[in-house]
């Protein structure tokens, strides 16, 4: 287990984060969900940028408050807001790095940025959005980190950015003995790139599932009211009312369709899946 968290705590005025999640070798692990859902709150308490109230973070088997140096030179993180300051260049970070990482890979780090077109002497301030992306990104796994943690990491970019990211995140874990916490609100980044998801809202984990099982084996049915009232809803995890009746989230979509012919059963995308969770009733 490269990374554990349980019952992680944080009280703001209005908001209380409660997450517990864990994050496998050789698994990219994903957290969906809306803006202020508690994802950089959760990232935030791992990296130790905020003092938690209550919970604990396990960093490679052990406290994240007492891992050594050697294990956060393993860790590399994009953060959702700017760390650098705006007037430096890529070739002021490149001394940086070689000091204050032994695994710094400078000949490949300065390969990729060729590869996407970075400027070497170029202010950050003079970045887009999508050349200072891919920078956070490449910086981060110039140093051969085990764990990476990533928030938001392609928020506001285009398609064709976003592609280029992920790709090579999918590159960076050919290799065995590395994991990926990665957040987002596009859930279409996630449904190709992640192992499992963990989905939040409200400060709270209200689904985690393997990506394959939520593709795969989840449905949403939709029903009449006499349809409703009739059925076994012993296999329902959550329903929604609607005009027409209700619709429901199951994982036994067979069976519905073995025992009630005349019930619609579509096979649901992970957006449609997690809009059940956060607005429909639990049952």
């Amino acid at each position: 287990m490269l990374l554990q968290l349980e019952n992680v705590q944080k009280q703001y005025k209005d908001f209380r984060l409660n997450c517990s999640l864990q994050v496998e070798e050789g698994c990219i692990t994903g957290i969906i969900g809306a803006n202020g859902a508690g994802k950089s709150t959760t990232f935030k308490a791992v990296l130790g940028l905020l003092r938690t109230d209550g919970g604990s973070i396990r960093i490679f088997g052990k406290d994240s408050r007492d891992i050594p140096i050697a294990d956060k030179q393993q860790i590399g993180v994009v953060l959702a807001e700017n760390t650098f300051n705006d007037t430096l260049t890529i070739q002021d970070i490149i001394p940086v790095m070689e000091a204050m990482y032994p695994a710094f890979q400078k000949d490949n780090f300065i390969g990729k940025c060729e590869q996407y077109d970075l400027p070497f002497k170029k202010q950050f301030k003079d970045f887009s959005t999508g050349m200072k992306a891919k920078f956070k990104l490449l910086l981060a796994m110039s140093y051969q980190a085990k764990l990476l943690i990533l928030d938001e990491p392609t928020s506001g970019l285009d398609a064709v950015v976003r592609n280029d990211l992920l790709d090579e995140m999918r590159e960076y874990m050919k290799q065995d003995g590395r994991a990926i916490l990665i957040s987002s609100h596009i859930s279409s980044d996630l449904e190709g790139l992640c192992d499992d998801l963990y989905f939040i809202q409200n400060g709270q984990v209200l689904f985690h599932e393997d990506t394959d099982v939520i593709l795969s084996n989840y449905s949403i049915l939709k029903v009449n009211d006499e349809q409703f009232r009739l059925m076994d809803k012993s296999y329902i995890t959550y329903q929604m009312k609607e005009s027409f009746g209700y619709k429901l989230l199951t994982k036994e979509k067979q069976f519905y369709l073995d025992n009630y012919p005349g019930i619609v059963a579509e096979k649901g995308n992970i957006d449609e899946i997690m809009l059940m969770i956060a607005k429909g009733e639990k049952r």
